[in-house]
């Protein structure tokens, strides 16, 4: 009756716990046979469980090695479902295959997508920043401790002509709290701005040398 509390014996209560791991449906209607209470819903038995503290351990996740229930078993077929199923050859709207370009909203780089195969799963095509591609495809891979400069201030014109391998710590001469504003100057400026970022860095290097 709603209302009143449920009790139990503490035989009953002593079987629940040696039981409490098994399937709440299978261990409550072998509990209400057993000890013949038509009284103890399925939800009184969890409810009386979980203030216990008396949990079955099961997550509902699957754990590594553990092979899904349908594993190996062919789908029953339905006309509703199939209609919507990809046939053999279909490519879904969202695929980006090779070649396909876009522009990253972060950085404003151009990220684009290349048939090689990704190196970290095994895809058989990864993205990459077009710049740096182009570049490396001319020069080689960017010297350790470098990074690429773009020149006039597009980071979307990927030529190679348009970006420069220069030294990491040449970057806060360039722009930055102490820098020249590299980025917004005029364009018949960023040549002067460079060449004198360079000379400074070259100067402290030495000095560094010597020491």
């Amino acid at each position: 009756m709603k209302g009143r509390a449920i009790t139990y014996s503490d035989a009953e209560l002593f079987w629940i716990h040696d039981n409490h791991k098994r399937p709440r449906v299978e261990m409550h209607a072998e509990f209400v046979a057993l000890w013949n209470r038509p009284d103890v819903s399925l939800s009184n038995l969890s409810s009386l469980c979980k203030r216990k503290g008396w949990m079955t351990g099961r997550t509902g996740c699957f754990v590594k090695g553990q092979a899904a229930h349908n594993k190996g078993k062919k789908m029953p077929f339905h006309p509703n479902s199939a209609r919507t199923q990809f046939k053999k050859g279909n490519v879904p709207h969202t695929y980006r295959g090779p070649g396909h370009e876009r522009v990253d909203q972060k950085d404003g780089y151009v990220v684009m997508v290349v048939a090689e195969v990704n190196p970290h799963t095994g895809a058989a095509t990864r993205q990459v920043q077009k710049h740096r591609y182009l570049w490396e495809q001319v020069n080689g891979p960017v010297p350790e401790g470098h990074r690429l400069k773009c020149l006039d201030g597009d980071k979307t014109n990927t030529d190679p002509s348009n970006w420069e391998a220069v030294p990491m710590a040449l970057a806060p001469r360039l722009n930055g709290r102490f820098g020249r504003g590299y980025e917004t100057a005029p364009a018949d400026l960023k040549p002067v701005i460079l060449a004198t970022a360079k000379l400074e860095h070259a100067v402290r290097e030495a000095r560094k040398g010597r020491k």
